[in-house]
């Protein structure tokens, strides 16, 4: 028995995820696949319970209510997150809270100057905002606000900036650094310590933490109370496939800072909380209440979210190793992969479930990414392509300096998962199949000779496409197996 392997999903997997119909469906980066028991539970709470607006005195919206806070509070308990110390603001989705911190942080400044013009003495009026280099474009954007920024290219030159105080955000001055805890382009795990290290640092008393989970919670037990970011944003449709909601975490030590919104759209008056102060007008309640139907199902199948870390980094280091063992007949290798040495597929403290890479023709020239995928959809084998809304990783995989992203950008090149032509002869994107808790272990990849050839063959520099199919095999049991032959 495969160690960290979870045989259980195989007497489930058909009747759970009955959508599959035997496709390879390796696009959970993007979104999981909801389960049917999930969906089956949520439909029997709202055809047993009568639910009004919150907002409304009615004894059904009053019900509304004491369910949204019940959940609420099972929500942060999920995450490791004692309610005590933190509070949850429901939002449309990781990038919605990004950008409400975003806004919280720039209304603050803005707050600042105009008191400072009045003659207060208060802090700094300037935002200044750092990131790390894998950061999506989610927290990239947050750069636009700020009145100053600055990228890390790497895990030490945080590290040294940590320890340092002659680099900004100086005394006084407002500063906010984000990370991802996984990378969504290549799924390598950033130490989860920083929050806590910056916190204590010199430069932490003016610098807050902003984590973005949604990679990272897909697979991984998140457990707020040790590693303690000051700002989390979650994504529950990544986790559990349905609902399509997020999250912001807030560590209420640093919810004061958050509390110069300009904007309020309705809701609680009092607002003493901030997810009242946050959240604008009706919450999506009907969603809230499915997340408690996505929490109790999750765990009746998979029973935590250690063990499906351990599952997932099984499935994902099998499926490195069939796909770096693949050559072609010259011997060069069918696939490269794209990755920090410091990350090692099966060790799920440092590696995700995702593999970034490119398909390679027998010169080594990348196939582009677009063609991979759209033969790929054909045989019913579903994954991403494309740039992965990460631009700092495009940036350093497929060396992209700063001239030629701009002329790329400038040309509609190189837009997230919108995959085009190699430009100039470089890759505009990758690959990025990604395994989750659903996923079995017949789900492979097979090197062959032969196979006919996919309907509307295509051909590209020194590679011939009648050679190259994605097929899918299926098993009695609706089990699924990749086979990428050449």
């Amino acid at each position: 028995m495969p160690e960290g392997y979870n045989h259980a999903v195989e007497k489930f997997r058909v009747t759970e995820y009955p959508q599959l119909k035997g496709d390879a469906y390796l696009d959970h980066g993007g979104t999981t696949i909801p389960s049917k028991s999930m969906i089956d539970a949520f439909a029997a709470d709202l055809t047993s319970n009568l639910y009004g607006n919150p907002h409304s005195a009615s004894t059904p919206s009053h019900y509304a209510g004491y369910r949204i806070d019940e959940i609420r509070e099972r929500t942060l308990r999920f995450f490791n997150a004692d309610p005590k110390d933190f509070d949850l603001v429901f939002v449309a989705n990781a990038t919605a809270a990004i950008k409400l911190v975003m806004e919280c942080f720039r209304d603050r400044a803005s707050d600042n100057a105009a008191r400072c013009g009045q003659g207060s003495d208060t802090e700094s009026v300037e935002f200044w905002y750092g990131y790390h280099r894998d950061a999506h474009n989610s927290l990239v954007g947050v750069r636009e606000q700020a009145s100053s920024h600055r990228c890390f290219g790497d895990d030490a030159q945080v590290d040294e900036w940590i320890t340092k105080t002659d680099s900004a955000p100086f005394e006084n001055q407002l500063g906010l650094f984000a990370y991802p805890g996984q990378s969504n382009m290549t799924g390598r795990r950033l130490p989860l310590s920083l929050s806590k290290r910056i916190r204590n640092s010199p430069r932490g008393k003016n610098t807050y933490t902003l984590l973005d989970a949604a990679a990272l919670a897909t697979t991984s037990q998140l457990d707020l109370d040790t590693v303690q970011p000051d700002f989390t944003a979650v994504s529950f449709y990544k986790i559990f496939g349905f609902p399509n909601l997020g999250g912001l975490i807030v560590r209420k030590a640093a919810s004061h800072v958050l509390r110069q919104r300009s904007y309020f759209g309705g809701g609680t008056v009092d607002m003493t909380s901030i997810h009242e102060r946050l959240e604008d007008g009706t919450l999506p309640f009907h969603s809230i209440f499915a997340l408690d139907a996505a929490f109790t199902t999750h765990k009746r199948l998979f029973q935590s979210m250690s063990r499906i870390s351990a599952h997932t980094g099984y499935l994902t280091k099998y499926l490195h190793d069939g796909m770096t063992a693949l050559r072609h007949p010259n011997y060069q290798p069918l696939f490269r992969i794209y990755n920090n040495d410091s990350a090692i597929y099966g060790d799920t403290k440092t590696q995700g479930a995702t593999i970034s890479c490119s398909l390679l023709e027998s010169d080594g020239t990348p196939i582009t990414p677009g063609d991979v995928e759209r033969t790929a959809n054909d045989q019913g084998i579903f994954i991403r392509s494309g740039t992965l809304c990460n631009p700092g990783g495009v940036a350093t995989f497929l060396h992209w300096d700063a001239r030629e992203l701009r002329s790329m950008h400038a040309n509609g090149r190189g837009y997230c998962s919108y995959p085009y032509e190699n430009y100039n002869g470089k890759a505009t994107g990758v690959e990025a199949p990604e395994v989750s808790a659903k996923k079995i272990r017949t789900i492979t990849l097979h090197f062959m000779e032969k196979k006919p050839a996919p309907q509307n063959p295509r051909r590209t520099k020194g590679v011939s496409w009648s050679r190259i199919k994605a097929s899918l095999s299926r098993t009695s049991k609706g089990q699924s197996e990749v086979v990428l032959s050449v």
